[in-house]
């Protein structure tokens, strides 16, 4: 008997664009979700589960015990299945700082594998970030942003570049934030000293971006409310939240999304090796990371990216922060989406769109994962 490439997914609570469906359906055909119209199709009763759509992840370096710089097409494609098995269905490869030779050769590995249909991009994480904020780069490896040497990673990564964080208010940020917008590339504000005249400078120049809001930049303050307060409050900014119970308190979070909006907010990982894998000692380029208990630091006690995946993120955003469920997946799939230009393709559950869907149970663990139509994680009921 010929098996039909139709599927429906039935009975399940399922947060759509226009809100959340109890008992709903959702119809696959092929790799795109499809009207639910009547027809042969094999059907999966999912009652008692969360249908949400698949999560979108800008801001990553690695999982499973490898990074996406290490040089190896097999090193990165542990990494993007490791968080495929999380319900990250779409990953941009983070670079850290690094020679901009080096930067370039990986950039170029990198961009193969967009090609391929396994990353959505590749965003560079350095090497133009302030000293002073440098967080897990070496500093000696750290450079002003000239727009020269931004141009060549550009190059480097062959139409592949979605993102550059940068110190904007170095020699070379504006003129550099310039060249990145004129070329499509989404500038990031981050690991900035910036002041809030400075970021609102940046902002103007064409800067979309806060990397991880808070982290990596002087803090509020009342008189000098620095680069946070800026990125809050200018509706071109989306702001980037690693909400693993490390980088903020859930009490930043909440002063984020009240300020910014639940349209603002990108939940990203920032996952070095160490996610999905477990506690040892690993490498972000050429730093030394020890991970215990699942933090993830430098010899000094600098936190060293994280070891979150975003199934862990939602569950802690719906559970711990209180938000409801649809501003969580609006900041884990929708938000990312419009920012790398993929909406009509993904971040919903809307037919037409690429079937990229999420399983959860009750508690919001993932029990199933499906990527462009086929199961990553086929769901095991009863």
């Amino acid at each position: 008997m010929k098996a039909t490439k139709r599927k429906v997914l039935t009975g399940a609570t399922v947060v759509l664009p226009s809100g959340v469906a109890e008992h709903g359906r959702v119809t696959v055909e092929g790799a795109r979700i499809a009207p639910d119209e009547p027809g042969e199709a094999g059907t999966l009763d999912l009652t008692g589960h969360w249908i949400v759509p698949g999560f979108v992840d800008l801001h990553n370096h690695g999982g499973g015990g490898a990074s996406f710089t290490s040089g190896t097409a097999e090193d990165v494609l542990t990494g993007v299945r490791t968080h495929q098995r999380h319900g990250t269905t779409t990953t941009v490869a983070s670079t850290v700082t690094g020679d901009l030779d080096v930067l370039a050769r990986q950039a170029a590995l990198l961009s193969e594998l967009v090609e391929q249909g396994e990353l959505a991009g590749i965003h560079f994480e350095g090497p133009f970030i302030s000293p002073c904020r440098k967080g897990a780069h070496s500093e000696k490896l750290l450079r002003h942003p000239d727009p020269a040497e931004v141009r060549k990673l550009i190059d480097a990564a062959r139409g592949a570049a979605k993102m550059l964080t940068l110190a904007t208010e170095l020699p070379g940020g504006i003129d550099s934030v310039r060249l990145l917008a004129e070329h499509g590339v989404i500038a990031a504000i981050g690991h900035t000293d910036a002041t809030y005249e400075q970021t609102r400078e940046a902002i103007d120049a064409g800067a979309t971006v806060a990397t991880h809001l808070f982290n990596a930049m002087p803090g509020l303050q009342h008189r000098a409310p620095g680069p946070v307060a800026a990125l809050l409050e200018d509706e071109r900014i989306t702001v980037e939240l690693i909400n693993d119970g490390t980088h903020l308190h859930p009490a930043i979070l909440e002063l984020a999304f009240g300020s910014a909006g639940a349209d603002r907010v990108a939940f990203i990982t920032d996952a070095m090796d160490a996610a999905g894998f477990g506690d040892g000692r690993y490498q972000l380029g050429p730093l030394e990371v020890e991970v215990t208990d699942g933090v993830a630091r430098l010899a000094d006690g600098t936190i060293a990216g994280s070891t979150l995946t975003l199934d862990t993120a939602l569950r802690r955003a719906v559970t711990v922060d209180k938000l409801p469920i649809e501003d969580a997946v609006q900041a884990l799939s929708a938000n990312p989406a419009r920012l790398l230009g993929l909406a009509d393709r993904i971040g919903s559950i809307t037919p037409g769109k690429d079937a990229d869907l999420v399983v959860l149970d009750t508690e919001y663990a993932v029990k199933g994962v499906l990527r462009k139509g086929e199961w990553v994680v086929h769901p095991q009921l009863g």
